[in-house]
């Protein structure tokens, strides 16, 4: 049970939590670091629901596009949420959010970087080593970041904070 101010914010298990949370607040509360929070827009293209932030747009996945036509959810401005291990780098920059590193840590197998992207300071945590067998935890302050996610990974809330899936 989540709760705030004593308040039952959810009811889950902690993966049912994590996966899926009812509101901005349970999304920040629960994960470490804490999920990364965009100003957004959730569209639809061609009957398909997608969200813009920055220079990115995504389509969102199936699963999200039942529970979001089955609510009837229209076309708005919302708060993005996404993990900060959900956010890939990409070497291309078209359709992706830009970022400027403040601060990167090595952590091991991991790289924390923490960054400045639409206005907002976020987190994003990488492998050292991309798919291509390249190091990555070369990077420094000021240096760029062109951040992707999947469609699946998107947590859609209205400016309310409620998750508009659910």
């Amino acid at each position: 049970v989540i709760m705030k101010d004593g308040f039952i914010q959810q009811i889950g298990t902690p993966q049912e939590v994590f996966d899926h949370p009812a509101n901005l607040f349970v999304a920040g509360f629960i994960g470490m670091p804490q999920m990364n929070f965009f100003d957004a827009k959730l569209e639809q293209d061609g009957g398909k629901y997608a969200v813009s932030v920055g220079g990115c747009k995504v389509v969102l996945s199936d699963e999200k596009q039942k529970n979001l036509s089955g609510h009837k959810v229209a076309p708005q401005a919302i708060t993005l949420g996404v993990r900060p291990s959900h956010m890939v780098l990409s070497k291309d920059p078209a359709n992706t959010l830009s970022a400027t590193i403040e601060v990167s840590e090595l952590m091991g197998s991991e790289v924390h970087f923490h960054a400045n992207a639409e206005g907002r300071d976020v987190v994003v945590i990488v492998p050292t080593m991309d798919a291509d067998g390249e190091r990555i935890d070369s990077f420094r302050s000021g240096d760029k970041l062109n951040l992707t996610f999947s469609g699946n990974v998107c947590h859609v809330f209205n400016k309310d904070g409620k998750n508009l899936e659910f």
